[in-house]
């Protein structure tokens, strides 16, 4: 099993200061005494529990739910702790300081004496015991809750996915059947491009991120199954930096704002127009941008609060919550441009 030794440590020096508070307070019931002996017995009692019950814990299976050992260990182990703790912490500090001196005459001696350290050292490492305890089931739940929430927003992803690909296909289908009456050669031409664009998202579909090369390369697809639809009318760039052709993004993030700029920007226009793509790097975000030269928002119906924005929206808010921003606007020059903001991971 591997070991957290940060997190051994951290351990560690949480008893030290529990060990170094213990000492304090019995110094300040009993300020007669000298403090150092009272020190030195605390952290050899302190750091000798902490060493059998958490260094090893890792000797025994342990109960998934709080990492303590399971059974009889999980009963032994403190006790055999405590104990321990008691004997080093005790005896072997009385020896030592013994023999350097360091014992005023006011240390309090038989019966009493070993009474009180058999107390002092059983209740703190009862507490001590139960405070990792407490810790590590506490860390646990955590962990079960977050990952729920992964799997969850993981679920929510694929759905909003499976509500995306029935929408693009039907507009795709509905183009198809108009041509295949009119120009068989481009129907079938479309539905070449048609069924390699399924293929790469079937591809995709077993993740809820890809790259942003394999996204523009979907958008490619996409764009060639509307221009044999359009024709002259649709024309279209897509701009990708190498530097990050391989940043992660949401799979079918920019194919429904791309359909945005062409349905409600581009199709009503007579002479058509063009759809830019682009990705750049700005303050610490990735800023993907869809501008076309269409009508604009107010020369159709508006596209900022459609099907395929609302779900892009929502996308993006289940994976990186207020980080992510969507802004539709109106194009300097005319046209529509639809700007997204998402956390740039190192």
């Amino acid at each position: 099993m591997k070991i957290d030794w940060v997190g051994k440590l951290q351990n560690l020096l949480q008893v030290m200061a529990f060990c170094l508070a213990v000492a304090t307070i019995q110094y300040g019931f009993q300020p007669e005494r000298p403090y150092a002996p009272g020190v030195l017995t605390s952290l050899l009692t302190g750091i000798t529990i902490w060493a059998i019950v958490d260094l090893g814990g890792h000797l025994f299976p342990s109960s998934a739910e709080t990492g303590w050992p399971q059974g009889l260990a999980g009963f032994a182990l403190p006790v055999v702790g405590i104990a321990a703790g008691f004997l080093l912490g005790t005896v072997a500090t009385d020896s030592f300081c013994v023999s350097l001196g360091w014992y005023g005459p006011g240390i309090p001696k038989g019966t009493d004496r070993w009474r009180s350290a058999i107390l002092i050292t059983t209740l703190a490492g009862i507490a001590g015991t139960y405070y990792f305890y407490s810790a590590n089931k506490r860390a646990y739940l955590e962990r079960k809750m977050g990952e729920a929430r992964r799997h969850a927003d993981e679920a929510r992803l694929k759905l909003l996915e499976t509500q995306l690909e029935p929408h693009m296909l039907f507009n795709t289908l509905a183009n198809l059947r108009a041509l295949i009456g009119t120009d068989p050669r481009q129907a079938q031409e479309m539905l070449d491009h048609m069924i390699a664009y399924l293929r790469a998202t079937l591809n995709g579909s077993r993740a809820t991120t890809h790259s942003l090369e394999a996204e523009f390369e979907r958008l490619r697809d996409y764009l060639e199954l509307m221009s044999i639809r359009m024709g002259p009318r649709l024309q279209y760039s897509l701009q990708l930096p190498p530097e990050l052709a391989r940043h992660p993004v949401p799979t079918l993030l920019l194919q429904p704002l791309v359909e945005n700029s062409i349905q409600h920007g581009l199709e009503p226009k007579v002479e058509g127009g063009r759809v830019t793509v682009s990705a750049s790097r700005e303050n610490g975000h990735l800023v993907l941008e869809v501008a076309d030269t269409g009508v604009g928002p107010s020369g159709a119906a508006p596209a900022g609060n459609g099907f395929g924005m609302n779900q892009v929206r929502e996308r993006l808010g289940t994976l990186h919550g207020a980080a992510a921003g969507v802004d539709f606007a109106a194009a300097t020059g005319g046209g529509s441009r639809t700007t997204l903001r998402l956390p740039l991971q190192a």
